[in-house]
Parts: C-alpha cells; structure tokens; sequence
C-alpha cells in the first residue's frame, strides 16, 4: 500500500495564537502603566465615558470633572469658564454633548421661598437611569386597583327636642357661613347635614348664632386641620350648653269692664265707676264752667 508519502499529517498542528506566534515580534511601544491604589480623594469614572465614541474629549473631560465634584458645588457655564481655560462658548457646547448622552440634566425647581432655580444633575450611569424609567413600560400585565381606605364615621352631634325646618337651615347656614371667618372650615354637604341637628341644638337653647360660631372658630390648632369636620362635631358635643333656664308665663289680670250708666247730663251710655255720673265731655264742661 502506498503509505510513504501520506497527503494528510500524521496529527494535527495547534494553532498559535497571540503573542506566541514565532513570526509575531513583541510590541515594546504603546501605553503603559504605572498604577498607585488610591486610598483618598478619588472618583471611579466608567469607560463607557472615558471612552466614549461619540464625545468630544472636552466633554469627556468636563463630565469627569463634574462627577469628582461633591454635592451641591456650583456647575454653571460662569464657574466652569473661571475655573477652566476653554472659554464659555466651548464649555457651554461639552455641557449640550453631555445632557444629549445622558450624562447631565437640568431642572427647573421653585424654592420653599418661591424662586426658581436651575439644577444640575450629573449622572454617572445614563444606561441604568434609561433601564429604570422604562422598566414600568415593560410590565404587561395591568397592576392591580388600589382600594380605598374607608372613611372614618364622624364623631356624633347632639339632637335638638324639635328640629323645625326654620331651625335647620339656621344651622345649615351657620355651617355654611363658617368659610368665611376661616377658609380651612370648608365643609363638604354630606359633613355640612351630619353637623346642622348639633347646631340646631345650640340654637334651640337659645344660643346666638354669634356666639355658636365664636365656640367653634375659636383656638383652632394652628398646624391645619386633617378633618375640620370631625373637629366641629367633637366641639358641638363637649361643649354642649345646659337648656335654657325655665321661665314661667306671666298672665296679665283680665281687663276691668265697668257696667254701663247713662250720663245724667247728656243721657249719653257710658262705662265708668260707680261714683261717676257724668260722661268724659260733661265732666269737662263742668269743670270749664266752674
């Protein structure tokens, strides 16, 4: 047979790869480097920044400057432009580079004293931030409903002994009225007809309306009222006056009706006295003629 001079190789040759190759030279250029372990006063930036392909390495720079800032250092273009020699006009440009990538927002806040201002944010990861915001996007199946807490009941008002028509709209337009000397009393319908019999009460005891609204305006807390209407209807109830004290009817003595006479000078029909003989004009004329 004819094996002397096989076609194939008797094994097969493992292929030599990277520095290895004997026909590949070592490569003595190029970057090194001498590295020191940081122990203070560093920053971890992300090659995803430091090597970013679409930034310009002024942006590059000024992002990795602004992420070794600590919180709350000023970042506008005017402070950027003293501390670094570019220039506003380029500085400005890195800073549009960089909120374009999503290494940097800016937010317009309003002050707890009512100015608004610009914030910077700068932002280490734009890929994580961009994962959290879409993440609600992904969920496909609908999230449940949230249930209602129910409403705590008010607290009960007392009841007037006779509750007239007159008398509750009375209260009802003393709620109603209570906005206007404090607008935190504002009062829903459902709380405004829980409150009026309590009132009504108050006004039935013969309570001004003055004085039932000074009682429940007076000393509110000054924090603010979660349910001013739960506040109400507790007042209505400690603070519920004694009736009013009873008062006997005085009956007047019935009028006294003299029996009729007739005048002895005009034979006029009179009422008068028993002694009187003479009507009202007779008694005049005798007195004139006396």
């Amino acid at each position: 047979m004819g094996t002397q001079n096989p076609s194939a190789p008797p094994r097969a040759h493992v292929r030599v790869a990277g520095n290895k190759h004997p026909n590949r030279t070592p490569r003595t250029g190029g970057l090194q480097h001498d590295n020191t372990r940081h122990t203070t006063r560093f920053v971890v930036i992300g090659n995803h920044l430091a090597q970013h392909p679409e930034l310009s390495l002024l942006a590059i720079g000024l992002g990795t400057h602004l992420q070794s800032l600590p919180k709350g250092a000023p970042a506008d273009i005017k402070t950027l432009a003293a501390r670094f020699p570019e220039g506003a006009t380029r500085i400005a440009a890195a800073l549009r580079e960089l909120e374009a990538h999503g290494y940097l927002r800016r937010e317009r806040v309003r002050t707890s004293s009512g100015r608004i201002v610009t914030r910077t944010i700068s932002c280490n990861q734009p890929a994580a931030v961009r994962q959290r915001t879409e993440q609600p996007c992904r969920e496909s199946t609908p999230s449940a409903p949230r249930k209602q807490p129910a409403r705590k009941a008010l607290p009960a008002v007392p009841r007037p002994a006779y509750s007239g028509p007159g008398l509750l709209q009375a209260a009802t337009d003393l709620l109603a009225d209570l906005r206007r000397h404090d607008s935190r009393l504002l009062l829903s319908a459902d709380d405004t007809a829980h409150l009026a019999p309590g009132v009504a009460a108050w006004l039935e005891r013969e309570v001004t309306p003055a004085a039932v609204r000074r009682a429940l305006t007076a000393d509110l807390p000054p924090e603010g009222l979660r349910r001013p209407a739960a506040l109400l209807a507790h007042r209505l109830a400690s603070q519920l006056p004694p009736p009013a004290p009873f008062r006997a009817r005085t009956t007047a003595p019935p009028p006294v009706r003299h029996p009729l006479r007739n005048c002895d000078g005009c034979d006029r029909a009179f009422r008068a006295p028993t002694p009187t003989t003479h009507c009202r004009d007779c008694r005049t004329d005798l007195q004139e003629a006396a």
